[in-house]
């Protein structure tokens, strides 16, 4: 049976991520297997969807669908995008998550039309994406679903800063536990350190010196650095909340990236690592 992940930044709090599963196996009747990613994406943030995306659905088997339910309604679009890559296929709003998302071109792009049948609201979005993979699934080819298209919005991961002795990361978002993702990489990391010592600086002039394996590394309440499941720096309080005890905040419902709220806060939002 093939797979339809869906991933949201609707919440829990009211009825929409269960509206959205309940036409999405209305309209597939039963011939997909439903698997939610998260509906707690921070609302704006796709630098934290894009993380969490392409760290979770890339470990999915080729013919698997994708619903990707993220900041819907921020440009006024006609259609919604349709993205294959790797023998997969996307389905998300055309606000540069696919670019960023995947980290590279996809194999085809298509526009997919909103209709009177399908109207722009997230329950018209979810009934559409449920025709659609049903019509594939049943044998339809990706292009006659809608037109082809390479003029989408493309954006570009966050990427760290860096010079001769330093990297500079911004905080992605921080997780369950509050630890704080950063847009530094173990690859970026090292290529970047070539054996060098290093002092990860943050707000308080709080510093770290040295990479732990596990959060039991250090005593529990001490601060560590650490490169998580998926690659990235992680700072975190070995059973303690690294975002509040250490003043760090990310990318927010309150602060999208574009936001100028967000713009006079960077110097929260960043942790710069200086090689020595």
């Amino acid at each position: 049976m093939p797979i339809l992940t869906l991933t949201s930044d609707t919440g829990n709090q009211d009825f929409i991520s269960g509206a959205v599963k309940g036409i999405l196996l209305q309209t597939t009747a039963g011939q997909f297997a439903l698997v939610d990613i998260t509906h707690n994406l921070a609302p704006f943030n796709l630098p934290h969807a894009a993380y969490i995306c392409r760290n979770v659905l890339s470990n999915f088997q080729p013919g698997s669908y994708h619903a990707i339910l993220v900041n819907l309604f921020g440009q006024k679009k006609d259609y919604l995008l349709a993205a294959e890559k790797n023998g997969q296929i996307f389905f998300c709003a055309d606000n540069g998550l696919i670019s960023m998302m995947l980290d590279e071109v996809p194999d085809q792009v298509i526009a997919l039309p909103f209709d009177k049948k399908h109207p722009k609201n997230i329950l018209g979005i979810a009934s559409l994406i449920g025709e659609a993979v049903t019509q594939l699934n049943n044998g339809i080819k990706l292009t006659e679903l809608g037109p082809v298209t390479t003029d989408y919005v493309q954006k570009n991961n966050l990427k760290p800063m860096s010079g001769p002795n330093y990297l500079e990361g911004q905080i992605l978002f921080t997780d369950h536990f509050e630890n704080v993702i950063i847009n530094i990489t173990r690859e970026v990391f090292e290529e970047q350190r070539r054996g060098r010592s290093f002092k990860i600086a943050f707000k308080r002039d709080e510093i770290i010196d040295r990479i732990s394996e596990t959060y039991g590394d250090v005593p529990e309440g001490e601060k560590l650095a650490l490169f998580n499941a998926a690659g990235y720096l992680e700072i975190a309080i070995n059973q303690g909340n690294a975002a509040g005890l250490l003043g760090l905040v990310g990318m927010s419902a309150a602060s999208p990236p574009d936001n100028a709220y967000a713009q006079s806060r960077l110097f929260y939002q960043t942790v710069k690592i200086y090689f020595e």
